[in-house]
């Protein structure tokens, strides 16, 4: 197998790793935080943060790695529209996805502390919870554009 096969599957399992994972966990949040149930919303906040440390973390860090080696093993100009857009759109995702690694680690304690201590969540938990909504539609929308734009390659000005 060549190198560049290997970094293009590489570079592809870990997008669906990425993508998949964050669609997964914020269904299941979303729809968990709409149910009564403190402990569904505890359980679900905990694993939706396990899952980013353990899945997410790691394909967000391959993704500029094995993209860089993508550009330089097939050549592509670093000028290249649809480059250019891509990292730029990954970044928009990634400074979307920062916060929301925050807000996430937030409401499962929250929501943990409200289980043990038999109390009723806060009001913090909704501004929490959706802060962490609206940070995350523009991130996936960013993803699935940087998916037409690595498949399509479309000259986009220039």
């Amino acid at each position: 197998m060549s190198t560049y096969l290997a970094m293009k599957w590489l570079h592809i399992v870990s997008s669906v790793v990425l993508v998949g994972t964050g669609f997964g966990t914020a269904f299941y949040l979303f729809f968990t935080n709409r149910q009564p149930s403190l402990e569904a919303r505890a359980v679900v906040a905990r694993l939706v943060v396990r899952a980013d440390l353990w899945f997410t973390t790691p394909a967000v860090i391959l993704q500029p790695l094995t993209g860089v080696a993508l550009v330089r093993l097939a050549g592509w100009p670093w000028d290249s529209p649809w480059l250019l857009a891509s990292i730029a759109l990954y970044a928009f995702a990634g400074a979307c996805w920062l916060p929301v690694l925050w807000l996430q680690l937030r409401m499962a304690r929250l929501a943990e502390h409200a289980l043990h201590t038999c109390r009723p969540l806060p009001p913090a938990y909704a501004r929490l919870q959706r802060a962490w909504e609206w940070l995350g539609y523009p991130a996936f929308a960013a993803m699935l554009a940087i998916y037409g734009l690595m498949v399509f390659k479309p000259p986009l000005w220039g």
